[in-house]
């Protein structure tokens, strides 16, 4: 029986450890994909500034 308890306790705790790597991760990638956003936003709004926003003819 105290296999039993012993064994439902160790299952329990690697659950909880997948999901805290899991939310670390997530959080990870949204802090990566965040900087990735406001690099292209900025690059865009130097972008039309410098009138780079003008259509281009294809050849």
């Amino acid at each position: 029986m105290i296999l039993k308890i012993i064994g439902a306790v160790i299952i329990i705790w690697l659950a909880f450890s997948l999901l805290g790597f899991l939310f670390s991760a997530l959080k990870f990638l949204l802090i990566v994909a965040g900087v990735v956003t406001i690099g292209v936003l900025g690059y865009g709004a130097v972008k039309a500034i410098k009138g780079g926003n003008t259509p281009k003819q294809i050849r």
